[in-house]
């Protein structure tokens, strides 16, 4: 059957053009867009389809397409947004994932759009439902489940709703209450935290008295007594009454079927990537998740016949609601659903691009076309990673048998393929009185001994040093930006000086690098952080035109590459003086060389003019968590939309960046864990090696909490402030959450001792909090900690109480500091802000502001160009709104500037 993309629905024509979400609603069977300010509010008894573009770095937009179910839908419209989900998919150039979400049993990926909670509300447009009208506030209560998003659902306001395992939030006109199961995980506790907060900004004004009921502590304190009047006193609960939603699958051996005529036929046989025929469509079942695989060479009608399939599959085995379909074309597989195969190659990078042009061909044929889904780009100028502060103190040390020997400070910077080193750079931060950078570096041609006498070293000094260090492990030639700033110059020789090396085969065989050998060392890279100088074979055909080299031989000679650039030039001179100090140096560009250079080469020969390809690093970080299973296989759970909020104590994660490889380490995590952060990190990289193209030998950090360095905080929008805050992570957030904003409410006119109240009410709180177990409270607390943490909550919710009655009094004065804030912005008195800065209402073209600009504007703020950009041309050139814009982390905002030419 003929499909032309053109007659496929109307309201996907303009669909992920840019980076963001977009969200329709199916009413009267046909999808409508739903206003941005109702995103994030989902009725029962309605269904919505979800896009997300993610703007890949340096590639085409990424499309995951979500359609939401509400528990009231009816099955016609569930229906209808599945098949126009393959409508959707089908135009955006089918490289888009889809997830089927229930209500109430999203997938973390779909919640994390809408942080710290989607509203789950009542009714609905269509099924006979009325469209919800505005209210009289009623009081809701709500179960919150969740680590790291929460799931929010209403349940029946009544005592019998309540039990010992779950955290509850209360909603009422004048208060809202958090409600702890005695058995309840510490970190919902803290997400529903978050939630109250959301709940008191979005409903109440900003106003509202906020507590915490702890269970088991019965009417012992004021807002215990005062909650459960609320359920008509107390009374003991009863145990947890499971539901369908509390159902939860269990994984399962992955199993795999091919559909056919609405048929799941099994296929036997290992689960490799070549058993994945492009003309068909294949069910993989792994229990807990079914995913829908779909050859690129797929007919229209045979994609959507096989998302209803899997419904259909579901259905008849009567599996859980939990259980989830995901969907997704070939070229574009997930890497969970990679895990599931025995093996799976690594594709190259070209290979999701050749996958879309197929089905842009097939689609051709049917008579219809689909969109590029490719941004516009422009050449990115080299970006500078984060350095380590200068003026640190150096110290190395080349392993040796089972020793580590000093490294002569004159030596820093020459490192030998043959040995390993440890390195340890102390300096000051701004932040902090000391940090450090410790790692150890390990030769290609070195022994396996000395590499396990390194890592046993270094772990001693981590120790010593209190584990406050950033300790990492570096291969040559993979040293990162922070590695080779530190030394100037660095250079990697051949051969090596330890014992174990020169007994090794290599190393007898092997001439190890001296002031008077014969050596070409080749310079390259332009910058303090990638600048890269290395020994190599000395012949004719090592040289390129696009590097320099330093020839030792009788004489000294600097090659200049026709196409080489001063700053090689000028660290190829820079490399003479090191290795021979005070040593004469000719100077030879390429083509006018003298006999002897030749001649010390072996005789003249041809060489290459192409440029070394330099691996490009376009991918954007992921942050992931880790588990083992039952069959000891390791298994990771990527965290979505990630934040430094996710950086829970209690836990160990994965940051890959794809040029390094973080394992951060909580300050509550278990003591075995930190111990072997590096085998998991090396599980890890094994893991991304084999199904996401990740180098093996990539760098691999530990870090600590409190230690992060400014090489990973920048994948963060970082808030230094929070890590003041301490114990685990409902300690952590009653402490950031229920204080925040009142830090300057004691100015003229306030109550001079809210600060102080505050700060001792929340001193005492972590003090009664620091001297128990991490392990949630038993239900009954007894002895003197469980009075002091109850008599430690009353002070802290009786200082914001007051302090929240002094914000209503100063509503006048801030309306007065807001008309002088506008008077000022008038005449440009206004302070600097964190959107953009004063621009004092200024608008210039994108021409005028762009850094390489022959027409500049004249006095603009060079930090933020973009703000001078009218509305239009900020969305048109940075492809969203300035809001959105905002929003974004600073690296990730500085990132996209670069690629317009606006930083």
């Amino acid at each position: 059957m003929s499909v032309n993309v053109k007659a496929l629905e109307p309201a996907f024509q303009s669909a992920g053009q840019r980076a963001g979400i977009e969200i329709w609603r199916i009413e009267n069977f046909k999808p409508v867009p739903l206003p941005k300010s109702d995103y994030g509010k989902f009725y029962s008894g309605d269904s919505y389809i979800v896009l997300q573009t993610t703007s890949g770095k340096g590639g085409p937009y990424l499309f995951d397409i979500h359609f939401w179910l509400g528990k009231d839908t009816s099955q016609d419209e569930a229906g209808t947004a599945a098949i126009k989900t393959v409508e959707l998919d089908t135009i955006l150039g089918g490289k888009g994932v889809q997830h089927r979400e229930i209500q109430c049993l999203e997938s973390d990926r779909f919640l994390s759009y809408f942080k710290p909670c989607i509203m789950p509300l009542e009714g609905g447009v269509a099924s006979g439902f009325k469209t919800p009208q505005e209210e009289e506030f009623e009081t809701r209560l709500y179960v919150c489940k969740g680590k790291r998003v929460v799931r929010m659902k209403q349940v029946p306001f009544a005592r019998p709703s309540l039990n010992h395992d779950d955290v509850f939030v209360l909603d009422t006109k004048d208060k809202i209450y958090q409600f702890n199961g005695a058995n309840s995980n510490i970190q919902e506790r803290a997400k529903a935290l978050e939630v109250i907060q959301f709940l008191k900004d979005t409903y109440h004004g900003g106003v509202c008295k906020v507590a915490i009921v702890e269970d088991g502590n019965l009417q012992a304190e004021a807002d215990s007594g005062e909650f459960w009047e609320l359920f008509g006193g107390f009374a003991p609960m009863g145990r947890k009454v499971a539901s369908d939603d509390d159902i939860i699958p269990e994984k399962t051996p992955p199993k795999l079927f091919c559909i056919a005529d609405g048929q799941v036929n099994p296929v036997d046989g290992e689960l490799s990537k070549s058993i994945l025929e492009n003309s068909k469509c294949y069910l993989l079942d792994c229990g807990s998740e079914v995913f829908v695989w779909v050859g690129r060479a797929t007919q229209l009608d045979e994609r959507k016949a096989a998302s209803q399939t899997a419904e259909e599959f579901l259905a008849k085995q009567n599996r859980p609601k939990a259980t989830k379909i995901t969907r997704l074309s070939q070229g574009y597989e997930t890497i969970s659903f990679k895990c599931e195969f025995d093996s799976w190659p690594s594709a190259t990078a070209s290979a999701p691009e050749e996958g879309r042009g197929k089905v842009a061909a097939l689609l051709k044929q049917q008579g219809g076309g689909i969109k590029s889904g490719t941004k516009s780009t422009t050449p990115v100028k080299e970006e500078v990673p984060p350095l380590l502060d200068e003026g640190g103190k150096i110290e190395v040390w080349r392993i040796d048998e089972n020793s580590k020997t000093p490294v002569p400070k004159e030596e820093f910077g020459k490192f030998y393929s043959g040995d390993c080193y440890v390195v340890l750079y102390s300096y000051h931060s701004h932040e902090k009185k000391d940090d450090y950078y410790l790692c150890w570096w390990i030769g290609k041609d070195s022994v396996a001994e000395d590499q396990s006498m390194a890592a046993e070293l270094v772990t001693k000094m981590f120790t010593t040093l209190k584990g406050r260090p950033v300790l990492g492990r570096i291969f040559q030639g993979k040293e990162p930006p922070q590695f080779i700033a530190i030394f100037q110059p660095m250079v990697v020789l051949k051969g090596g000086l330890s014992s174990g090396y020169k007994n090794s085969i290599a190393g007898k065989k092997d001439e190890t690098y001296t002031a008077e050998s014969l050596a070409l060392i080749q310079i390259s890279g332009t910058s303090v952080h990638n600048n890269k100088v290395v020994q190599v074979d000395t012949v004719a055909t090592s040289l390129n035109s696009n590097e320099c080299f330093l020839l030792q031989s009788s004489s000294m000679f600097i090659w200049h590459g026709i196409q080489s650039t001063y700053e090689q030039q000028q660290l190829a001179a820079k490399i003479a003086e090191f290795l021979k100090p005070g040593a004469p140096v000719k100077h030879t560009k390429e083509g006018a060389e003298i006999s002897a250079f030749w001649a010390a080469l072996g005789g003249k020969e041809s060489f290459t003019s192409k440029k070394a390809t330099v691996e490009a690093v376009v991918r954007d970080p992921h942050l992931f968590t880790y588990s083992i299973n039952k069959a000891g296989k390791f298994e990771i759970k990527e965290v979505y939309n990630f934040s430094q909020d996710d950086l829970l104590t209690e836990d160990v994660l994965l940051l890959d960046t794809h040029a390094e490889v973080f394992v951060w380490l909580g300050q509550l995590t278990d003591a075995n864990e930190k111990q072997t952060a590096f085998e998991i990190g090396q599980k890890y990289i094994d893991l991304a090696a084999s199904l996401d193209g990740l180098s093996p030998k990539v760098p691999l950090y530990k870090v600590t909490e409190g230690n992060e360095p400014c090489f990973f905080t920048t994948f963060f929008t970082w808030d230094a402030g929070k890590a003041i805050a301490h114990g685990n992570s409902f300690q952590k957030k009653m402490f950031l959450l229920l204080g925040i904003g009142h830090s300057a409410e004691g100015k003229s006119g306030g109550n001079q001792d809210g600060p102080t109240q505050r700060a001792s009410a929340l001193a005492a709180l972590n003090s009664a909090f620091s001297s128990s177990s991490t392990k949630p409270p038993s239900p009954r607390p007894t002895g003197s900690s469980g009075t002091q943490r109850k008599a430690a909550i009353a002070a802290l919710s009786s200082v914001l109480t007051e302090e929240q009655k002094q914000a209503a009094e100063e509503n006048a004065d801030a309306e007065d500091e807001a008309a002088a804030a506008a008077a000022a912005e008038e005449t440009g008195e206004a302070d600097e802000d964190d959107h953009g800065g004063n621009t004092d209402n200024l608008r210039y073209t994108y021409d005028q502001v762009k850094a390489k600009s022959e027409n500049p504007a004249a006095g603009i703020d060079l930090k933020h160009r973009e703000a001078y950009l009218s509305d239009e041309d900020f969305e048109a050139i940075l492809e969203m709104p300035k809001e959105a814009f905002y929003k974004l982390p600073k690296w990730k905002q500085d990132q996209l500037k670069k690629k317009v030419d606006l930083f």
